[in-house]
């Protein structure tokens, strides 16, 4: 994160004016979202301020939860997430409302995609509903910021997720600023054979135990037998995981997204535009998945966050994916209000808060200013 912080810090408050230039060039200036894709319902949960039913072309319906004002998305950082198997929006709305984001909340609006079916209480999805692709999802998710008028974001993805945003961020890289990918598996080979030894025979309506200990072991990893977690904390979590697992999401659905994350294609991430964040903790069992992809990647555009004893980063370690993410963003011109980790704030009272989130390179910079040097002393 050294590298990346003096590496974005060196660019002129110009050089970041001219870069989001070159990244929005192609987008129109007045985008139009088209009278019949959505709807406007209300928030089951009450945690986000709306919440759209957008129709794709090939998705079908998507459900896509607000949390924040997007009338002020010129002033704020936008924010695009998808959620992991085996849960929805709520588990990305929960990292946003953990007090390690409390700052970044503040200045930001969040965008929070269910994929199909899997909104709460949601009914089966009929049997002539095909089940998107990964690629086609991702290709989609332009639809959603298209009807919200949002010209680019930062996406913030999860597992399946991640790889739904990485492949978003390659068809429509002027649309994206940045990725920000949690335990994101590129190739099919480091997973589908064991998840299809899980979920070959899942014919029925329910989830079984072994398909149960398996999603919970995708999603906690090492986590469930390593003595870093508290014997409480471990039972709560595993304990809200199978409640959700249980309740409120529908099992049928829950297949059909397995089905497509065991069938999808390899992720080709070289070449990839966007600047990509890379995070996963040493109990995750794709830690040394993400280990080798980011050894594959250009250094120049990817960065690497692996957080010691955590399987579930989102959750466990919060503090240190908000500090990471901060750096990630004010990488590309956004958050800049926030001092980095470790810097302390230094505001003058005549300044607003709305000059302050203008780009400027002495806020951004690690070194002092001439000013606050110490005076030269002579030998």
């Amino acid at each position: 994160m050294e590298r990346q912080r003096s590496r974005r810090a060196s660019l002129s408050a110009e050089q970041r004016r001219k870069l989001s230039l070159l990244r929005t060039s192609s987008i129109p200036s007045r985008l139009k979202p088209v009278s019949h894709i959505y709807h406007l319902v209300p928030c089951p949960r009450k945690c986000c301020n709306q919440k759209y039913v957008v129709s794709t072309d090939r998705s079908g319906d998507i459900h896509v939860h607000v949390q924040g004002d997007l009338t002020q998305q010129d002033k704020r950082c936008v924010f695009l997430t998808v959620h992991d198997l085996g849960t929805n929006h709520s588990s990305m709305v929960d990292f946003v409302n953990s007090p390690a984001m409390s700052e970044i909340k503040e200045r930001s609006c969040f965008i929070h995609i269910d994929v199909p079916g899997h909104e709460e209480n949601s009914p089966d999805l009929p049997d002539s509903y095909q089940f998107p692709s990964l690629q086609t999802l991702g290709e989609d998710l332009v639809t959603v910021l298209d009807f919200l008028h949002i010209r680019y974001a930062v996406g913030i993805g999860e597992g399946a997720g991640a790889n739904i945003l990485a492949r978003c961020g390659l068809a429509h890289p002027r649309r994206l600023l940045g990725l920000v990918l949690v335990n994101c598996t590129a190739s099919t080979s480091s997973v589908a054979d064991a998840f299809r030894s899980r979920f070959s025979r899942w014919r029925g309506a329910d989830i079984s135990q072994s398909e149960e200990d398996f999603l919970i072991y995708h999603k906690f990893g090492h986590q469930i037998s390593s003595d870093s977690c508290e014997p409480n904390e471990k039972d709560r979590m595993l304990a809200e995981y199978r409640s959700r697992l249980r309740g409120n999401l529908n099992p049928h659905n829950i297949k059909l997204f397995v089905r497509a994350f065991i069938n999808r294609k390899d992720l080709l991430l070289k070449g990839c535009r966007p600047d990509i964040l890379l995070i996963t903790g040493t109990l995750s069992p794709y830690s040394s998945v993400i280990e080798k992809l980011y050894k594959e990647l250009d250094r120049d555009r990817v960065t690497i966050l692996k957080v010691e004893k955590v399987g579930d980063v989102l959750a466990e370690a919060p503090a240190k994916v908000a500090q990471s993410l901060l750096l990630f963003c004010q990488g590309q011109g956004q958050l800049t209000s926030l001092p980095p980790p470790g810097v302390e704030r230094r505001m003058s009272r005549a300044m607003s808060m709305e000059e302050y989130d203008k780009p400027n390179i002495r806020r951004l910079s690690l070194t002092p200013s001439v000013a606050d040097s110490p005076p030269h002393t002579k030998l």
